[in-house]
């Protein structure tokens, strides 16, 4: 933050000392706000006089600040206080700047992969419910549950339905719920994941960035099913995640267009080769099972609304 005191103090400097220097102290003096300010604190003379220069700044900033203009300090509103028996001027965070970091810390606690942007804003008061009562009420539900007791397991939600129905709102309006009660998640695009965990393999990362995921103390997995499933994939990618959690016991949500008998029929079982492996996939099945509680989603599709 910029030194306010001395840019108000060469703009005094600037101006014809002889000719508006006591109509500027007279005017700053003048203000409301310094008035009873004085008032209350019984200074001198001496005092007011030694005082002028962080009165005006005072005066001037605040004025700044109701024109709309660009101050020293912005987001800052300048507030008097007393020092060594002299008026001084501190700056205290306006109510607005306030509130964006407020918002910026909440939006920090939401960890997103390859999610689209109106998930940041996405609020659970602003869902849908028609139809879908059941659904929303288990969200809300979750949020207090967990917002209570967060070492305790707590079954995520497994949201499926058709394109465009707010299966990823809705993971996003809860995860921003946990967010504002302090509490961190993360988000990802499943697919998209898969495809970032192959080219990680070049690299030699592939632990890291699982490591990274499985141990999030709340897990979004969105669009799971969207791929073709490599067995690698299933089992060393997807399964260790699962695995992990349902050890570690921490909640975990999935949204699909299909449902988890059409998950482990399709997704699972026949790998990218067309192979069928259905012993694995209901080895992973049974964890997607542990971790969450199924729900259809229905509605229109909002994407081409």
């Amino acid at each position: 933050m910029k030194d306010v005191g001395e840019e108000m103090a060469q703009q005094l400097r600037n101006r014809n000392w002889i000719k508006n220097y006591k109509e500027l102290i007279d005017d700053a003096f003048a203000d409301e706000e310094v008035k009873a300010f004085v008032k209350e604190n019984q200074l001198s003379q001496t005092e007011l006089a030694r005082s002028a220069s962080k009165v005006y700044e005072f005066v001037s900033i605040k004025r700044q600040i109701k024109n709309g203009e660009v101050t020293p300090a912005p987001g800052y509103q300048p507030q008097l206080i007393l020092s060594n028996h002299l008026i001084d001027v501190a700056y205290v965070p306006s109510e607005e700047l306030m509130k964006s970091k407020k918002q910026a810390e909440i939006r920090a606690r939401v960890r997103t992969l390859n999610m689209p942007k109106a998930i940041r804003t996405a609020q659970l008061a602003d869902f849908d419910i028609t139809g879908r009562e059941e659904i929303a009420q288990a969200a809300a539900d979750f949020i207090d549950t967990y917002t209570a007791n967060p070492q305790k397991f707590i079954q995520g939600m497994y949201l499926q339905g058709s394109f465009g129905v707010g299966k990823t709102y809705l993971l996003g309006a809860i995860a921003n719920g946990l967010a504002e009660e302090g509490f961190r998640s993360t988000m990802l695009h499943f697919p998209s994941f898969a495809v970032e965990v192959k080219g990680a393999i070049g690299s030699n990362n592939v632990v890291e960035k699982i490591d990274s995921i499985k141990k999030a103390p709340v897990l979004m997995l969105d669009d799971i099913g969207a791929d073709q499933l490599s067995s690698w994939l299933r089992d060393d990618v997807l399964g260790i995640i699962l695995q992990y959690r349902m050890q570690e016991e921490l909640p975990t949500f999935f949204s699909s267009n299909l449902s988890m008998q059409d998950l482990l029929e399709q997704y699972l079982t026949v790998n990218n080769r067309g192979e069928a492996e259905p012993l694995k996939a209901r080895r992973i099945m049974e964890r997607i099972v542990f971790l969450s509680k199924e729900y259809t989603m229905i509605g229109r599709n909002r994407r081409h609304s």
